[in-house]
């Protein structure tokens, strides 16, 4: 059946689409009228961490320029969202090629950007939490782990985008498009594999080992200290101020591991989706089936900003001074109030929440 698609575009769209019944128009509504929520949560969530950590001087840490540069990353790729918006509500592919191409290449810097990012920020805790003594991520070194992240994260956006290697394409409902892991040549399988293991699955398995150590660590750091306490017969090796301490670094450590596991509950449908296009049955991936991982990615970037919001103290602190009508209740952390030895110490100890 149809597609509401000009047929000067139909060049551009996989055949494998085509063969489905036409969508629904209730289900382009819908979709279209669910993006415009999402389109403006993530816009305001993220532009206020954006806003607050790069001007709040109590934020302006190397560390938290990883925060920053997720935000700008969930931001971007929200920013793509008025073009699914109008696609959906003209129930197809109404915005045509080159906005299909933007769209795509829009999400694909956003996407593997934020992945580099998340992990990035892993590595970050696990240096201040796990190895203190070798050094914390210092301004420079962050500046240029991010030049890595966005030298690194370009190319697969280029590449498909001239076609050099692989392609852009629509996708699922025809609203949105992503790189073609349909095609089933060598080469675009390969291109597949190869976008796979580079934008997903190492990452994901730095992620996974920096947290994995970061909690070893805490693990066996909070056994040593009971035991220390046990044979000294006090109840704790910690002050008052040391415990407050802890409690903002678990805060902000379950901020973090928060924001990377939607990470990677979020892509990796998007993932197994591409390797049962490139190399699975492709009866499976159904254009509703297809919506799910789009849905999923969305929803992260609207999400991360507000995990922050709840579990970041600082940044609490500074949205209850810039914005006093929002009526959060956030105590001043105690290392501001006390001595500039003491917020040093509490500076060095919690990195990404300074």
């Amino acid at each position: 059946m149809g597609w509401n698609v000009p047929v000067e575009e139909l060049i551009h769209i996989p055949s494998h689409w085509l063969s489905f019944p036409e969508v629904d128009p209730m289900m382009h509504y819908s979709l279209g009228l669910l993006y415009c929520f999402f389109c403006v949560a993530a816009l305001v969530g993220n532009g206020l961490v954006i806003w607050i950590f790069s001007t709040a001087k109590t934020l302006q840490t190397p560390s938290n320029m990883f925060v920053v540069n997720l935000a700008i990353m969930d931001f971007l790729m929200m920013l793509k969202t008025p073009i699914f918006i109008y696609n959906s509500f003209n129930k197809g592919f109404a915005a045509g090629q080159v906005a299909c191409q933007v769209f795509a290449f829009i999400g694909s810097c956003s996407g593997i950007g934020a992945a580099l990012t998340n992990a990035c920020i892993a590595y970050d805790r696990y240096m201040t939490i796990a190895r203190p003594f070798h050094g914390r991520v210092t301004r420079g070194r962050a500046v240029v782990m991010l030049v890595f992240v966005w030298a690194y994260t370009l190319p697969w956006a280029v590449m498909p985008a001239l076609e050099i290697w692989g392609r852009f394409v629509p996708e699922g409902y025809l609203t949105s498009c992503s790189f073609d892991y349909l095609t089933k040549t060598p080469e675009n399988q390969f291109f597949v594999v190869t976008i796979f293991i580079f934008s997903y699955i190492l990452p994901m398995s730095l992620i996974i080992y920096f947290y994995s150590q970061i909690v070893s660590h805490v693990v066996n750091h909070e056994k040593a200290l009971r035991e220390q306490a046990k044979k000294m017969n006090v109840e704790s090796l910690r002050s008052n101020q040391q415990q407050n301490q802890v409690s903002a670094e678990i805060r902000i450590a379950k901020a973090a591991i928060s924001i990377c596991f939607l990470f990677v509950a979020s892509w990796t449908p998007y993932a197994v989706m591409a390797l049962i296009g490139a190399f699975g049955n492709q009866a499976l991936l159904t254009p509703g089936a297809s919506m799910i991982p789009a849905l999923t990615c969305k929803f992260v970037a609207c999400l991360d900003p507000y995990v922050y919001a709840i579990s970041h103290p600082r940044y609490r602190v500074e949205l209850q001074k810039r914005l006093p009508w929002l009526n959060i209740d956030e105590t001043q952390p105690q290392s501001e109030t006390t001595s500039a030895i003491t917020t040093n110490v509490s500076t060095d100890s919690t990195g990404t929440p300074d």
